[in-house]
């Protein structure tokens, strides 16, 4: 086993055995959102979008998932000014407000380090119009300015160290664990919430693969319950 793997299994097993409540709360909104046929709204600045994109659209997701893509604050459309951009005032509640959330939906809001402007503001959108937030970010940076906890319904503690990066490398560290983190309590979450609303008599909306016999002809119907509704479909 590589150094990286193992502190990244370390990382995911500390978030499992650690934070199995506040994972369970989360389950349970998601399960709940399903039943009322709410949207998943999922949303992050620069690499803190990845996971949206990871659960939006694909074989084994869930097909009311929304991920709220603004372009400023994502990498491809100049990594620099959405790094300044995600510190900036007031941002926040012009994109909440372009997604169009109700009462009926929830949203995963992830920061690793929970500082900066946006996500925090992203929080206090939600809590304005209603909608329950779960905000994912690590409590390393609780003393260090970390502030996305206090702008959330429920808080999960990604476990990430201070820095995010985990291997030596001379003088320097690489090997973020905020990804790998982030992805695996949104799919935890999901999977659970999916799980439970079944449990409940409710059938979750799955896509399966495009690839497989039957797939195009499931995931049609699938983006026709959702077509209007979900933003980037």
């Amino acid at each position: 086993m590589s150094e990286y793997l193992d502190r990244i299994v370390e990382n995911l097993k500390s978030i499992e055995s650690e934070e199995a409540e506040t994972i369970e709360k989360a389950i349970c909104a998601v399960a709940n959102t399903i039943k009322r046929d709410g949207l998943i709204f999922v949303f992050g600045c620069g690499h803190s979008h990845i996971p949206g994109l990871d659960a939006f659209y694909r074989a084994g997701g869930l097909a009311n998932v929304s991920p709220m893509l603004d372009t400023d604050l994502m990498l491809h459309n100049g990594a620099a000014k959405s790094s300044r951009m995600e510190k900036m005032q007031g941002i926040a509640p012009e994109v909440f407000r372009r997604y169009v959330p109700t009462k009926n939906d929830m949203i995963f809001i992830f920061s690793a380090s929970g500082k900066n402007r946006v996500p925090c503001e992203m929080g206090d959108a939600a809590k304005n119009a209603g909608v329950f937030s779960v905000g994912v970010s690590s409590s390393a940076y609780f003393e260090r300015g970390g502030d996305l906890h206090n702008h959330v319904d429920l808080h999960i503690d990604c476990k990430i160290p201070y820095g995010d990066a985990c291997i030596e490398v001379g003088e320097a560290r690489m090997g973020g664990l905020s990804t790998s983190a982030a992805c695996f309590i949104l799919n935890t979450c999901l999977i659970g919430g999916a799980k439970k609303a079944l449990a409940d008599g409710v059938k979750p909306p799955v896509y399966i693969s495009g690839n497989v016999d039957g797939g195009r002809e499931h995931n049609i119907v699938l983006e026709n319950l959702y077509l209007g509704r979900v933003k980037h479909l």
